[in-house]
């Protein structure tokens, strides 16, 4: 079973917007704020949302919290969609081997 919390959150496209941003490594707050169209409020409730999706990581330096993505909540997302995507392939390959009309 996958983490129903965590393709709730990645169906929000500013919380897609953040994880972008995180792809590129660790940042603040104030470093997503900075490269979004939306308040630093904003930011601090979507990180919130994806970090119960497990989705993201936190880890603080001094007086900052620094959010980097988390690869195993991500990885959970993944091997649900590759089931889904197995099957499409393994039809793919069924239908590509199979003699078609002008085999008779």
């Amino acid at each position: 079973m996958t983490n129903v919390l965590a393709l709730d959150a990645v169906g929000s496209r500013a919380r897609r917007t953040v994880l972008d941003e995180l792809r590129n490594g660790e940042r603040s707050v104030r470093q997503l704020t900075d490269a979004l169209p939306v308040s630093q409020s904003a930011v601090s409730q979507h990180l919130a949302v994806l970090r119960r999706a497990e989705l993201v990581r936190v880890r603080t330096q001094g007086t900052r919290r620094l959010y980097s993505v988390d690869l195993e909540g991500l990885g959970e997302i993944r091997a649900w969609v590759d089931q889904f995507w197995d099957g499409v392939l393994t039809s793919f390959v069924e239908h590509a081997e199979s003699p078609g009309p002008e085999a008779s």
